[in-house]
């Protein structure tokens, strides 16, 4: 099984226990904070399943009817991780908008414990992720959700001490609406970057300008049109483009050289590229036009 593949499945069986550990606990210890945490890392135990097939079924072979293969599923599992991640938040922030007004009890030792558990739970299955973060949306999601799960329990932790010596019982929703905030600020450039990767646009990482000054510095190149760049799963990008080069024969090895340096220099490693003469007019010339 690859790397990413045994992350997931440890990331997601690890964080399914404590889930019903913390969820629990939380209930007999009358905490909403601990109980909105475990509800976040519910939400990131299905957006770790949602990976995890989408991370295997990237690895399937092309089809006749699926010609790229199925890498775009890990495009849609990030965004859909993204998505039940805000709509978890929004009943974390409805209950604890109701319990401001009628703070309950609190048993801070149980809450302390089991929080303090979470952070070891969820740092160390951040680190399962640590070194492919930069490379794949779906791995940078669980990383980031999991070190942020990690931040939280650690605000539950300092939330249940305030309150065992203050009696603040108010503490309590107050720490459920900050854990709310938390998840949209780490969830919403995750939610950005999928909806882009939907949408076709050009990856983040990946300078458009650059890319066509790139090929239209190219020998013999007078025009660059049709210009296109987009994801075709979260660690695959594809270009394709066409090139002006009058009164030049067709040329393997400028068409080799170049998608070889647009892969090395850009991270393209689909690139299709089409070479004109510049004797007839191409439809697909006008900027306006897809």
């Amino acid at each position: 099984m690859p790397s990413s593949l045994r992350a997931f499945a440890i990331g997601a069986s690890v964080n399914f226990a404590f889930v019903l550990v913390e969820a629990t606990f939380g209930y007999f210890a009358g905490s909403l904070a601990l109980m909105a945490d475990a509800g976040h890392n519910l939400s990131d135990v299905l957006g770790l399943l949602l990976a995890w097939a989408a991370a295997w079924l990237a690895q399937r072979s092309p089809t006749a009817k699926r010609t790229f293969g199925y890498g775009r599923t890990s495009i849609l599992a990030a965004l859909a991780n993204a998505i039940i991640l805000l709509v978890g938040t929004g009943g974390i922030v409805v209950e604890a908008l109701s319990r401001l007004s009628d703070p309950e009890p609190v048993q801070t030792g149980i809450v302390m414990l089991v929080a303090l558990i979470g952070i070891g739970v969820n740092f160390g299955t951040a680190l399962l992720f640590m070194a492919g973060r930069k490379g794949d949306l779906n791995v940078r999601g669980a990383f980031v959700h999991l070190v942020a799960d990690a931040a939280i329990s650690l605000g539950v932790v300092v939330a249940a001490g305030v309150i065992a010596v203050t009696g603040w019982l108010w503490l309590d929703p107050v720490v459920s609406l900050v854990i709310a905030v938390a998840i949209v600020l780490g969830t919403w450039g995750l939610f950005r970057d999928s909806v882009d990767l939907v949408l076709d646009a050009v990856p983040r990482h990946v300078d458009r300008a650059e890319v066509e000054a790139y090929l239209a510095g190219r020998p013999g190149v007078v025009e660059v049109h049709d210009l296109h760049i987009w994801g075709l799963s979260t660690t695959e990008v594809a270009l394709t483009a066409h090139l002006v080069r009058p009164e030049h024969a067709l040329d393997d090895a400028f068409l080799a050289e170049t998608c070889g340096v647009l892969k090395s220099r850009f991270s393209i490693g689909h690139a299709t590229i089409q070479v004109e003469g510049g004797t007839q007019p191409c439809m697909l010339a006008p900027a306006h036009v897809v």
